[in-house]
């Protein structure tokens, strides 16, 4: 299966805010949209880093509330790991677990074309598992 198979299962929508916004902010948005990663964009559109629901707890361990007010650009990855379209399921689970990340942005032609997370890929995998094994049950009964 390919990763673009699953954005178009899932949709291409990614949630985005700017690294100049706040921790707190960031965390209300990761909060109200129900997910786990968010995408920094810079004022031209492209992708500045990403930000996880653990690095705003890492903040929040280290500099107390007090953190929540700085720029989300403090925690944020601006090393960013992107996935291609064309890349299959296994590539990504191999480098998730590899680089021990979550969420994995999708550049399709240098743009922005969507998110993956370990949860979707795992979706599709457990998908393709079962039905392999309903394929292989069904070719045993038949004899």
């Amino acid at each position: 299966m390919l990763v673009s198979q699953i954005l178009k299962d899932k949709g291409d929508m990614v949630f985005t805010a700017s690294p100049s916004d706040t921790v707190g902010s960031v965390a209300a948005l990761l909060h109200s949209r129900r997910v786990g990663a968010m995408i920094l964009v810079n004022e031209d559109g492209g992708v500045a880093g990403i930000v996880s629901e653990r690095d705003i707890v890492t903040v929040v361990a280290r500099e107390g509330s007090g953190g929540l007010l700085k720029p989300v650009s403090i925690c944020m990855t601006a090393d960013v790991v992107f996935a291609d379209p064309k890349e299959t399921v296994d590539q990504l689970l191999e480098r998730m677990t590899d680089r021990r990340i979550r969420h994995l942005p999708v550049l399709r032609d240098g743009r922005l074309a969507g998110i993956v997370s370990i949860g979707d890929l795992v979706k599709h995998k457990i998908s393709e598992v079962t039905a392999e094994a309903d394929g292989l049950r069904a070719y045993i009964s038949a004899g």
